[in-house]
């Protein structure tokens, strides 16, 4: 990351300023086949909006007015390419730092001839920080986020009291968020910080039927399959703007 600073009276020597970042993803996932190389490479352009620290416009970047869904740490893309081809009304705004789930997703798009997502190779947080004007959103679906099992690693989780109150923020009004994860501690965590945010009301009491949402369901995934065979349950949520 680099940064601009204007013209101005030499400040003179100065020790280095460090920002620490707490990062709600881990390094781990760092392979990559030739395909989705390939697709990367040729594939993500037609589909990539470059993080910016400023708002975009929706209307201009997608060239019509429809409602937004930002999906948040999307995996492989199976999920988002399949919720985006059932839901062509619909606009997705898809948030990756992996390089292997961007040019899968890349590819499952370019297949499917699908022209209602685009793709933000960047730290979630502050695409929304960013990029997001308030109650832009009509929709944020975050799919099995990296549960960080470990207890001194839960400060990473990306579900805090902080970023629930900024994607509340941004949602319209009655817009939803649909969050998923096969881990019980981490579904019993997002459940309590959703509930504690003043502007979201839980459309049920407590965690919700299996993908079941009032926008668009999360639709079954190779992921979620598997988990179903191991006897890995499945908890969702889904919260309402007030």
């Amino acid at each position: 990351m680099s940064s601009t600073r204007a013209p101005g009276p030499d400040p003179g020597p100065a020790s280095p300023v460090r920002r620490r970042l707490v990062r709600s993803f881990g390094s781990g996932r760092g392979r990559i086949t030739r395909a989705q190389e390939r697709s990367y490479r040729e594939d993500f352009p037609r589909y990539a909006l470059p993080y910016q620290a400023r708002v975009f416009d929706p209307a201009a970047c997608f060239g019509r007015q429809a409602p937004l869904v930002l999906e948040i740490g999307f995996g492989m893309g199976e999920t988002t390419a399949a919720i985006a081809s059932a839901n062509p009304q619909l606009d997705f705004l898809a948030v990756e730092v992996f390089t292997a789930g961007i040019g899968s997703l890349a590819m499952h798009l370019a297949r499917l001839a699908l022209t209602n997502v685009r793709i933000v190779e960047h730290d979630a947080v502050e695409v929304v920080r960013d990029m997001l004007s308030p109650a832009s959103l009509a929709a944020v679906h975050i799919f099995f986020p990296d549960p960080w099992p470990k207890a001194r690693h839960h400060k990473r989780r990306l579900i805090t009291p902080a970023f629930a109150s900024s994607l509340a923020e941004r949602l319209a009004p009655a817009g939803i968020i649909h969050c998923a994860t096969d881990w019980r501690h981490y579904a019993e965590q997002m459940l309590e910080v959703l509930a504690a945010e003043p502007h979201l009301n839980n459309l049920h009491d407590g965690f919700a039927p299996a993908s079941s949402s009032p926008l668009c369901d999360r639709p079954p995934t190779k992921f979620h399959a598997r988990g179903q065979r191991l006897g890995h349950p499945v908890w969702d949520l889904v919260f309402r703007r007030g």
